[in-house]
C-alpha cells in the first residue's frame, strides 16, 4: 500500500511538473511573438521627420502624419517646457533607439521621461503609442493596457489611435478582459474603416 501510495504521489508530482513545463513553453512562445512582433513594428517605422505645427482650433492637427511623425498631435505651444522641435527630436529619437537596442526597460523610462516633459509635443502621440509596445515586450500587460488607452484619450486626432486600441483589445484579451475585447475591436472597425487595424479587427471579430 506504502509503494502504491508513493507511486501514485510521484505520478501527481509527474503530472503537475508537465503542466508547469507546458505553462512555461506556452509563456516563452507568447514573448517570442511579443518580440517578433515589436520587431516588425520597429522596422516598419521610418524615423520621424520634423513637422510645422498645423493644428487646428480644437488643438489637434489639422493634417495627417506621414511615416512615424506625429504631425497628429496637440501643438507643442501647450507643453509644459517651450516648444523646441529640434530639442524634442533628439529626446524621442534617443528613446527610439533603446527599443531598437531592444533595452526595454530603459525605453520605458525614455519614453516616459518624455511625455512629462513634452506631453503636447508633435511627437507624444507616437511617444504614448510606443510606451505600450515597450510595455507589451517587456510582459508588463497593465502598464501596456494603461499607455496604449492613453493614446486615443489624450491625442484622439493621432494617426495612431487605429493601432493602439487593436493593441488594446490584444492586452485587454490577455489579461482575461473578454467582455471588453469585442467593443474595442467594434470601435476600431465602426471609426476607422479601411485602415489596417479595421481589418485586422474585423478579423479578429470573425473568430470571437
Amino acid at each position: 500500500m506504502q509503494l502504491q501510495q508513493m507511486q501514485d504521489q510521484i505520478s501527481r508530482q509527474q503530472g503537475i511538473i508537465e503542466e508547469l513545463q507546458n505553462d512555461v513553453a506556452r509563456m516563452k512562445q507568447e514573448g517570442l511573438e511579443r518580440y517578433q512582433d515589436l520587431d516588425r513594428r520597429i522596422s516598419s517605422a521610418p524615423a520621424p521627420a520634423a513637422a510645422s505645427d498645423n493644428s487646428s482650433a480644437g488643438g489637434a492637427a489639422a493634417g495627417s502624419a506621414s511615416g512615424d511623425s506625429g504631425t497628429n498631435a496637440k501643438p507643442s505651444a501647450s507643453s509644459n517646457e517651450a516648444g523646441d522641435p529640434a530639442k524634442e527630436k533628439l529626446y524621442y529619437d534617443a528613446a527610439f533607439d533603446l527599443i531598437k537596442q531592444k533595452d526595454f526597460d530603459k525605453a520605458s523610462q525614455a519614453f516616459g521621461a518624455f511625455l512629462r516633459k513634452y506631453p503636447s509635443s508633435q511627437y507624444a502621440g507616437n511617444a504614448q503609442y510606443w510606451l505600450g509596445e515597450v510595455n507589451l515586450a517587456k510582459g508588463d500587460l497593465q502598464g501596456a493596457s494603461q499607455a496604449f488607452a492613453k493614446v486615443a484619450q489624450a491625442y484622439p486626432k493621432h494617426s495612431k489611435v487605429p493601432d493602439s486600441l487593436y493593441k488594446l483589445a490584444d492586452v485587454e484579451r490577455r489579461l482575461g478582459h473578454t467582455d471588453k475585447v469585442k467593443g474595442i475591436l467594434q470601435q476600431v472597425v465602426n471609426q476607422y474603416p479601411g485602415t489596417s487595424a479595421a481589418q485586422l479587427a474585423q478579423r479578429d471579430l470573425q473568430r470571437l
